[in-house]
This record gives structure tokens, sequence and C-alpha cells, in this order.
């Protein structure tokens, strides 16, 4: 079996595109598979896991939206990580995404993760360097534990150019229902870009594992991106689980018998299935 390599932010080609209408062949494709995969995860019990990072204004929002409309919310949640409260803040940094973990059957996006030990707490030198040094040890962990527990996990970073970056920029502030995305953050987390870079990169190359691999996403074209993000998702997550719409037991056939005006060669139809 060939060994997992970590990928790098250099290796990913930010001109590739998508038209439109490509882009929306694609989306209802794969919309259709998510809806198909979260009926399979609730039947056989399978626990979901999203990880979107990525540049400011690199898309992860829009494309969490688009998730979002093909699963049914009950056992769909998205957790908007930011800066933990001060519970948590005497607490070890995972306890909070401990709690936020799916049951059974259920799937969850975290728009920023765990990760942030790594990147954020190390570029803001919040955290000591030897204690987020630990964090890539402390998180496979944390990853292999999860998936031996039965959850499939798939990690996405959202990669822009600086050139791109500012043109959304430009683009929230000139535009009144985006304007409230824009942040004195945003421009201050552009001057460490360069310092930034190094710690994705190093994040990438330690916590990159075959079990829970890292997809890089080339996201300056955003039709492109959600695609290339969605059809990571709809990879892992079928693999190896059966799709198709699953039998009702015989107990609930014999009520729908009794109770419904249907044909009875449907319920016999169903039935052979089942038995």
């Amino acid at each position: 079996m060939k060994k997992h390599t970590p990928p790098k932010l250099a290796d990913a080609d930010l001109s590739k595109r998508l038209d439109k209408k490509a882009y929306f062949q694609e989306l209802v494709n794969l919309q259709a598979h998510l809806a198909l995969i979260q009926q399979a995860f609730l039947f056989h019990g399978v626990k979901g896991v999203l990880v979107f990072e990525g540049w400011d204004a690199a898309g992860k929002g829009g494309t969490i939206r688009r998730i979002s409309q093909a699963l049914d919310p009950r056992s769909f949640k998205v957790w908007p990580i930011g800066a933990p409260r001060n519970y948590y803040l005497n607490r070890h940094y995972l306890l909070r995404f401990w709690e936020r973990l799916p049951p059974e059957g259920a799937i969850s996006a975290f728009d920023r993760s765990w990760y942030g030990r790594v990147m954020v707490e190390r570029l803001e030198k919040f955290t000591p360097e030897k204690r987020w040094r630990a964090a890539y040890r402390e998180i496979n962990d944390f990853e292999r534990m999860l998936i031996d527990d039965g959850a499939r996990i798939v990690k996405l970073f959202f990669h822009i150019s600086q050139e791109e970056q500012m043109r959304r920029f430009t683009e929230r502030l000139r535009n009144p229902m985006k304007r409230w995305k824009l942040t004195y953050e945003d421009f201050r987390n552009r001057e460490r870009w360069s310092e930034a870079k190094v710690a994705v990169d190093e994040m990438f190359a330690r916590t990159s594992t075959d079990i829970a691999p890292w997809h890089v996403i080339p996201a300056n074209n955003k039709k492109y991106a959600r695609v290339a993000a969605m059809r990571a998702i709809v990879d892992t997550f079928s693999k190896d689980i059966d799709l198709n719409p699953q039998h009702l037991d015989k107990r609930t056939l014999d009520a729908a018998c009794k109770v419904l005006n249907v044909d009875q060669s449907l319920i016999d139809s169903l039935r052979a299935r089942t038995e």
C-alpha cells in the first residue's frame, strides 16, 4: 500500500476553474449523494466529522451552505468555532470539541477547529511553544480515537492567493449584504501570511495521516472549490457503505398493509426485500 504523502500549499493549482453549467450539474449530483450518505449513516450508526480550515474569505461558509441544503438538520450540525470563553480557557483545549462531536448516525461540521491550536495560538503566541508542538501528537491521537469509535473524518483546507483574498475583501466592503463578514482581524491576519504558510505546511506534514489526510482545496474559483470539497466528502463518507434505500422491518410493513391504501404488490415487493 502506497504511503500517504502530506500535501503542501505550493502544490495547489489555484488556476483551476469550473464553468457555471458544469458547476450546477456537479452540485446537484453531489448533493443527491450527500442525502443518500446521510440516510446510510443514520441506518448504520456511522458518524461523520467535517473539518473546515483555510484563509479568511476562502469560501468555507459558502461550501458549508451548499452541503447544508442537501442534509436534514436533525442529524447535521454546523459548529462555528471562535475564541474560547473563560470556561474552556481553564481546561484542555480539546474539551469543547469533544462536547460537539456527533452522536451515532449524525454528521458535525466544524467551521474552524482544534487546528487553531497549531495555527492561531501558535502565531499569536497564546500558547507556549512546548504545548502547541505537543498538540500535533494529541490531535493525531484524538482523530485516531474518533475513527476507532466509528467516525469518518474529512479535513479540508481552502487555499486562495493573497490577490484573490484582497479582491474578496474589496467585494465585502462594497456589498452591504456581505459587509458584516469583514473585520479588523482579516486585515491584521494578512500581515502574517508568510508565517501562517509555514505553520499550515507544518500542520499538514505532522497531521495529514493515512487515516485522516488533509485535502487542500484550490479556492480562487468558488465554484471549483465547492465541488472539489464536496467530492472529497462524498468519496470518504461513501467508501464501503451501502447507499441503497434501507429496507423496512416486518412489523412496519404489516402495519402499512393494514392502514395504508396502497397496492398489495408494493407491500409484497418490499416484504421480499426484507426477507
